[in-house]
């Protein structure tokens, strides 16, 4: 259940870093109120997670979750460049991820 916990978590961090951008420094209410309620339940679920998941690990998952989902939802919506590098260090995340958890 950590796992899962910590994942949908993960996906909350895309949203709040999504919305927060959205916000325009926190100037537009409905950006706002979406990055504050998925922060608090970002964090609230990393902390469920960490009860089990060790530190180290869970929160090395929960970033790359984010960052993942951050850099992709740029990519896609946001027209972001999409290089080779990008793609590559993107698949090293999801390497450094996996590992993590087949070490756990």
């Amino acid at each position: 259940m950590a796992w899962l916990v910590l994942v949908v978590s993960g996906v909350l961090e895309t949203v709040w870093a999504v919305a927060m951008q959205a916000s325009k420094g926190f100037s537009r209410p409905l950006p706002t109120a979406v990055f504050g309620v998925t922060v608090v339940l970002s964090m609230c679920g990393l902390a469920y997670a960490l009860r089990s998941v060790p530190l180290g690990t869970g929160y090395a998952v929960w970033v790359a979750i984010g960052t993942l989902g951050t850099a992709t939802y740029g990519m896609v919506a946001l027209g972001d460049p999409v290089t080779v590098a990008r793609i590559v260090f993107l698949a090293m995340i999801i390497g450094g991820v996996v590992g993590l958890k087949a070490a756990h």
